[in-house]
């Protein structure tokens, strides 16, 4: 039970990461340091497009965007924290 629970903790953590590296990487791109007419640049925002799109799309949709400013990886970083909290408490209860 703890192995799953602590792939469970590392899956979320990877996930965290990920969503700030797009966050990072949208703002690089908007503010014309990176270019994503360069191969790489495309295929890294493509990537993690793929990978958080699914998740943060279905938020948008209840939670839209406030004076351009889209609050949404931030909700998914607060409900990744409440899940990792959860599944803490669950590993030590056990």
């Amino acid at each position: 039970m703890n192995l799953i629970l602590d792939l469970l903790l590392l899956a979320l953590q990877i996930y965290f990461w990920i969503i700030i590296a797009t966050v990072v990487v949208s703002w690089l791109v908007v503010f014309e340091v990176l270019n994503t007419r360069n191969k790489w640049v495309f295929k890294l925002c493509n990537l993690l497009n793929q990978i958080t799109n699914p998740l943060i799309v279905r938020l948008r949709k209840v939670v839209p965007p406030l004076g351009g400013v889209d609050l949404t990886p931030m909700i998914v970083i607060f409900g990744i924290y409440i899940l990792q909290n959860i599944l803490i408490h669950l590993k030590y209860s056990l």
